[in-house]
């Protein structure tokens, strides 16, 4: 069974998502460098006051919905060539990016408390989309080194 093309964005998707990333890491780099302790604390879960949206609270929001939407975007874009091998690949990669998710929230789940299983939990939003890029792109470039 292979993944359906057809649900799949389109190629230029891919710049995309890699825009919003670095748009992200920018903003990020920005933001700490302007309010140093008072971003971490709030990045946290520590507000600095009891309203629920803060400008720290929604400068979370929106920089996680940046690198979300820009991983989603470089993960679930068409190659130039979509074939069966890059449909039975990328699901491959997807089933392996589902095994260490649930690995790494079984280990967060048993070895961390407070807020290091908060932080956990943040990471393994982003985490599987990154695994499943890394890997799918690594598979790729191997299966590119081998027909040389």
């Amino acid at each position: 069974m292979l993944m359906r093309t057809k649900y799949l964005f389109p190629y230029k998707s891919r710049f995309w998502g890699l825009f919003f990333i670095l748009a992200h890491i920018l903003v990020m780099h920005i933001w700490r460098t302007r309010f140093h302790d008072d971003a971490d604390r709030e990045l946290h879960g520590i507000p600095n006051s009891p309203v629920l949206f803060n400008p720290g609270h929604l400068f979370f929001i929106a920089t996680s919905l940046l690198v979300l939407i820009g991983l989603f975007l470089i993960a679930f874009s068409k190659e130039k060539v979509e074939d069966e091998q890059i449909g039975q690949l990328r699901l491959d990669s997807l089933r392996w990016a589902i095994y260490f998710y649930y690995l790494t929230l079984v280990l967060s789940i048993v070895f961390t408390n407070g807020i290091d299983y908060i932080d956990i939990l943040r990471l393994n939003t982003w985490a599987p989309l990154l695994f499943f890029i890394i890997r799918f792109r690594w598979v790729i470039f191997r299966l590119n080194r081998s027909l040389v």
